[in-house]
């Protein structure tokens, strides 16, 4: 086995739930490392059973940054292979960059291996395309305002004015409120929205609605946190364009378009 010892952090996006949706190279770093700090809140506990036994867990649910910052510094500093392991990627809503400022005011390295994100995920269990030819070319990911604040220029009624496919995140709890602006941004009350609840987990749940009826079904289930709200036309198209990337009579850089049989 190549070892790995890099006196750097290696930040690795494990994946959104499902244990062999972690990358080839986050896996083989996860195994090398003698120290993990992981998001025990969200990730998969399954992920862990890759590291080796000698190695030392830590669940960052239960520490400040600082604590968090504290055991990544001295582990590089003692010359051990230090891993955060994150759940999905932590480019969205990860609170991934006070975590890198904090290791770049310590001089310590790092560099991060990305995962499949829950968006994904989500995308993948309802089989659906978010960026569907004269339905949607934009997909909107972002959150509600919650305990933390979202910009004014952001809610969701001023975003749902473009009528794009949107994602969001730590939804949920909110959702009845949600509804209601996406209802004031313009979308419909027949606008078809989904709700993924642990994407990709053993024990996913998917629950198909209306902005009009979604909030019921998913109180239903008992859905409170954890899953992600899907909200578009793409969800339930009745019509599309074909992409113009398959077509035969499209000349592309790879090909010459076929002349149209006209009859």
């Amino acid at each position: 086995m190549i070892m790995l010892l890099l006196n750097k952090v290696v930040i690795i996006g494990a994946g959104s739930g499902d244990p062999e949706l972690i990358t080839l190279k986050g896996k083989r770093y996860l195994e090398q490392a003698d120290v993990v700090v992981y998001t025990g809140s969200l990730l998969n506990p399954e992920y862990l059973k890759y590291a080796k036994s000698t190695a030392e867990l830590y669940d960052s649910a239960k520490m400040g940054l600082p604590e968090m910052l504290k055991i990544m510094s001295e582990g590089v500093k003692a010359g051990k292979n230090v891993v955060r392991l994150h759940d999905g990627d932590p480019s969205f809503y990860g609170a991934i960059q006070e975590l890198m400022d904090g290791l770049d005011k310590e001089g310590i390295e790092y560099f991060r291996i990305p995962g499949i994100s829950c968006l994904l995920g989500g995308a993948a269990a309802l089989n659906r395309e978010l960026t569907l030819p004269n339905i949607s070319q934009t997909v909107i990911i972002t959150r509600p305002e919650g305990r933390t604040p979202v910009p004014e220029a952001e809610s969701i009624s001023k975003l749902a004015q473009h009528q794009a496919t949107m994602v969001i995140f730590l939804g949920t709890p909110h959702i009845a409120k949600v509804m209601v602006e996406l209802q004031k941004g313009g979308y419909p009350k027949d606008t078809p929205v989904s709700v993924v609840y642990k994407a990709t987990w053993p024990e996913q749940k998917i629950v198909k609605g209306t902005i009009n009826d979604i909030v019921d079904k998913v109180k239903a289930q008992g859905i409170t946190e954890t899953a992600l709200i899907f909200v578009g036309k793409v969800l339930d198209p009745k019509a599309y364009d074909l992409s113009k990337l398959y077509d035969p009579t499209f000349t592309t850089g790879f090909r010459k378009g076929e002349e149209p049989n006209v009859p």
